[in-house]
């Protein structure tokens, strides 16, 4: 895409954002660990992203600098423990006292996030019933490395009954099938599916899974021991529900272009368990249920398998790969929600997600989200036109918060990872602009799309 002098001079403001270290701190006992998060090395001085754990579960995150010659748990671990100690874990970011959120960084923890917090009961991850039998999904193309990543951060779930299926799509080379019988034959399964999109991928596992419970992710995420336990357990003290969405944190912000991805509010829904259900509206989701962007991502999914089977699994003319560009997860979200059924995000399942490195991969990323959002939404339409009239209902005021979503936030550079679910960060022109040419672009997308589906179908006859 050709770029104006003014979008060139605004990367490259951009471009001088520093790398911020990625940790994990877990506060449980006496003696708090401090580790590096996937794949990246031990914690120095400078900016950390700290996730911190009590007993082991995510329950915030904060922003920190340590000082140069200073040791960094020491540092990390009073920062936390102020911050999001026992006592103040749930407590709004108004609620702390002066100099809580201090200039050493930011803290971002339950509460944070909109929406009705929920005490630990029947519903909450992992605390009643056993998981049922799930099947873990993972669509995979020409990227081997990234996915022999992934399966080792799956293979070492602690979840006691599952199984993995590999649906390689669209194949050019034999690189993932030859990975697959030789590293992982005798537990993954390997499928093929030669028509090329996302969607199409995932309603390909979806038909060969054999678990009451199918849950998705993507070959760039490394899965958190606990994921598919804490992702699954709902399933089996809810009967009513019929998907769950969990915590995504970057697993690396190395480049600037991560670093403006997860100071964008990244792929988190912050740290409050909740539970949507279509029977009682929630009072403060005014868009219900067509923000499904609020409910969780596809890297970190999982529907009960006949609740998704009943809707026709994904819309194959939505997601990567196809002219529509995305929003296949929102349209499982959508559909699956207007079947009555229950969805519920859980922040205990979490997942370390590789964000895209370079200005190019966020610009393509940035559009794409716009596209995949109103292609979602058309489909919906296209697939449910009884949900019509409450779409138009909330129109208005969909226009307005897509107006907010893309606004520019003029800046010098910088950001702050971490903001989950909050519009005060940095957010340059040229990546608001993109998004909105994707909103509009979003519904012609989709159609391309079934139309290239719709021509594959007749050319094979």
């Amino acid at each position: 895409m050709a770029r104006s002098a003014r979008a060139q001079e605004e990367i490259r403001r951009f471009l001088d954002i520093g790398a911020v270290q990625v940790a994990e701190l877990d506060l449980d006992g006496d003696e708090a660990v401090l580790r590096p998060g996937p794949g990246s090395p031990p914690v120095t001085h400078g900016e950390v992203f700290v996730l911190v754990r009590q007993g082991g579960r995510p329950v915030g995150t904060l922003l920190a600098r340590v000082p140069e010659g200073a040791d960094a748990r020491s540092v990390l671990v009073a920062r936390a423990r102020a911050e999001c100690a026992p006592a103040q874990v749930g407590a709004p970011a108004e609620a702390r006292g002066p100099g809580e959120a201090s200039e050493a960084g930011e803290s971002h923890g339950p509460g944070e996030v909109g929406g009705t917090r929920e005490a630990h009961g029947p519903g909450a991850a992992g605390e009643s019933g056993k998981p049922p039998y799930t099947s873990v999904v993972i669509a995979t193309r020409e990227r081997a490395g990234q996915l022999a990543r992934a399966l080792d951060s799956l293979l070492a779930q602690d979840h006691p009954r599952f199984e993995i299926v590999v649906v390689d799509n669209a194949p050019v080379t034999s690189e993932t099938r030859e990975l697959v019988e030789r590293k992982y034959a005798e537990r993954v399964r390997y499928v093929c599916e030669p028509v090329p999109g996302l969607a199409v991928a995932h309603n390909t596992g979806l038909a060969a899974v054999r678990g009451e419970v199918v849950a998705f992710t993507d070959d760039d995420v490394v899965a958190d021991p606990r994921w598919l336990t804490e992702l699954t357990a709902p399933f089996a003290a809810d009967p009513g529900l019929g998907c769950s969405t969990g915590l995504i944190l970057p697993a690396r912000l190395t480049t600037p272009a991560q670093v403006l991805l997860e100071s964008h509010g990244g792929f988190a829904k912050g740290f409050t368990p909740r539970t949507y259900d279509p029977a009682r509206p929630p009072g403060d989701e005014p868009l219900f249920p067509f923000t499904a962007g609020r409910f969780g991502s596809g890297a970190n999914m999982a529907f009960r398998t006949a609740a998704l089977r009943s809707v026709g699994g994904f819309d194959p003319a939505t997601g990567a790969g196809t002219a529509a560009r995305g929003g296949d997860d929102l349209y499982g979200f959508v559909r699956v929600l207007a079947q009555g059924h229950r969805l519920r995000y859980t922040p205990y399942a979490l997942v370390w997600h590789h964000h895209r490195e370079t200005w190019r991969d966020l610009e393509t990323q940035a559009y794409g989200y716009g596209a995949g959002l109103t292609a979602y939404l058309t489909a919906v339409l296209v697939n449910r036109p009884a949900l019509l009239p409450a779409f138009l209902a909330r129109l208005p005021r969909g226009l307005a918060h897509a107006r907010t979503l893309t606004a520019v936030r003029e800046t010098e550079g910088g950001g702050a990872p971490g903001d989950h679910d909050v519009r005060t960060h940095p957010w340059p022109r040229r990546l608001s602009r993109l998004q909105r040419r994707g909103m509009v672009y979003g519904p012609v997308g989709y159609l391309r799309a079934r139309r290239a589906l719709r021509a594959r179908v007749e050319g094979a006859r």
